[in-house]
C-alpha cells in the first residue's frame, strides 16, 4: 500500500457518496459492506470517512450493519480494533478450510493457526462476524468434513457461510482439473456433502438461511439480505454494482469502472466512477428478484405479471416432484430443490420471445 495515496482514494470515496446522497435523497441506509478484493488493507481513516460522508449524507440509521471483508493475515487482524473504532461492527473472514493440505491446495496465504487467531480476534473484537469454508474439495471425505464442521461450528459465533468447490472455467483450477491432477466429489457425492451440512448445523443450531448461507435466529446477514429480497443498494468503487428504483420506479442497473485508475479519474472528472446507468426492463427485473428470492429458505412472493417472464405452469409441476412448495403466490424451494437451484432456475424461465 506504500504506493496507494490514501488521501486521494478517500477523498474521491466520499466525493461519489456526496454525489448519491444529492441524487437519492430521503434513503435509509439499514446497512453498509466493505467487499470486493481486501479493503481490509484499506486505512481505518479511510472506513471512518467513508462511514462519516454516509451518516452526513443520509443519516446512518443507529445499529446499522457495518460488515467489512477480511483475511486472516496478521497484517490485516492487527488492524481489526482499529477498524472498530472506524465504525465497522461486524467482519467477513476468508477462512476457506480448517486444515493445512486444503489451504496450500486452495491456494490461501494463511495457515490453521493464522485462521483460528483470526477468528478468536473477531470474537473479542466485535459483536458480530462471519467466516467461509469450501466444501467438497478433491479427496475430502464426509467423514472428514463433518468433523471439520463441528470444529467450525464450535468457533462461530452466529454466521458461515459455506460454498462447494466449483471449478470456474479459465482458471488455474479448470486447466488441472482438466489434466486429472485431481478430481473433485461427483455430484451424486456432493449432494451428500450438501446434505450433511444442512443436518449438522441445524443440530448446531446453525440452519441454513440461504442456500449458502447459515445463521442463528437474528445473526442473519443484514447486508446480504437486501440483496436476495431484491432491495435497492447503491455500490461505489472500482468495477462495484448497484440496483436503484428511480423516482418512476423502475430499476436502474448501476456499474462503476473496473480500473481503479479511471474510476480516479471519472469520480475527479464528474463526482461518480459509474458508466452509464441502464434501465432494467420489467423481464430483467423478474428474472433477477425471482433468482435472488428463491435462495432463501423462506422463499419468494412470485406476482402474477412475473407469468409472462417466468412459467408458473412450471413451477406448479416442481411441486409434485417434491422439489418445491408454490402456493398463493408463493414460492419455496425444499431441500432437495435446493440441490437443484441452477437447474430449476434455467427450468422455469421463459425465453425472450416469452416461449
Amino acid at each position: 500500500s506504500k504506493t496507494i495515496d490514501h488521501a486521494q482514494w478517500r477523498a474521491a470515496y466520499v466525493r461519489a457518496i456526496q454525489h448519491y446522497a444529492a441524487l437519492y435523497p430521503d434513503r435509509e441506509i439499514v446497512s453498509v459492506y466493505f467487499g470486493g478484493g481486501t479493503p481490509s488493507l484499506m486505512e481505518p481513516a479511510t472506513v471512518a470517512a467513508i462511514l462519516g460522508a454516509i451518516d452526513k449524507g443520509w443519516g446512518l440509521l443507529k445499529g446499522a450493519e457495518i460488515t467489512l471483508e477480511a483475511n486472516p493475515t496478521s497484517v490485516e487482524i492487527d488492524k481489526f480494533r482499529d477498524f472498530r473504532a472506524a465504525g465497522v461492527n461486524r467482519v467477513s473472514l476468508g477462512v476457506q478450510s480448517l486444515r493445512e493440505d486444503d489451504l496450500k491446495f486452495l491456494g490461501r496465504w494463511h495457515d490453521v493457526a493464522g485462521a483460528i487467531r483470526a477468528i478468536e480476534t473477531a470474537g473479542a473484537v466485535f459483536d458480530r462476524f462471519s467466516f467461509d469454508l469450501i466444501y467438497a474439495r478433491p479427496d475430502q471425505t464426509l467423514k472428514a468434513w463433518e468433523a471439520e464442521l463441528r470444529e467450525a461450528a464450535g468457533l462461530a459465533r452466529g454466521h458461515l457461510s459455506l460454498y462447494q468447490l466449483t471449478i470456474e472455467r479459465n482458471t488455474p483450477f479448470y486447466i488441472s482439473h482438466a489434466r486429472g491432477d485431481f478430481t473433485i466429489p461427483e455430484q451424486e457425492l456432493a449432494a451428500d456433502f450438501y446434505d450433511l451440512t444442512q443436518y449438522i448445523l441445524g443440530a448446531e443450531g446453525l440452519p441454513a438461511y440461504e442456500v449458502s448461507n447459515h445463521a442463528a435466529a437474528g445473526h442473519e446477514s443484514v447486508h446480504n439480505m437486501v440483496y436476495w429480497h431484491y432491495g435497492d443498494y447503491l455500490g461505489i468503487g472500482p468495477g462495484a454494482h448497484g440496483r436503484m428504483t428511480g423516482g418512476n420506479g423502475q430499476k436502474i442497473a448501476m456499474r462503476d469502472h473496473q480500473a481503479p485508475a479511471k474510476w480516479l479519474e471519472w469520480v475527479n472528472e464528474r463526482g461518480v466512477g459509474v458508466h452509464e446507468p441502464e434501465v432494467l426492463t420489467p423481464r430483467d427485473e423478474a428474472v433477477e428478484a425471482f433468482m435472488m428470492g428463491i435462495r432463501l429458505r423462506d422463499g419468494i412472493a412470485v406476482p402474477l405479471q412475473w407469468g409472462e417472464f417466468i412459467d408458473l405452469a412450471r413451477l406448479k409441476s416442481l411441486e409434485a416432484e417434491g422439489w418445491l412448495c408454490y402456493d398463493d403466490d408463493y414460492a419455496r424451494l425444499t431441500r432437495e430443490g435446493m440441490l437443484r437451484l441452477n437447474a430449476i432456475v434455467r427450468y422455469v424461465m421463459k425465453d425472450e420471445d416469452g416461449s
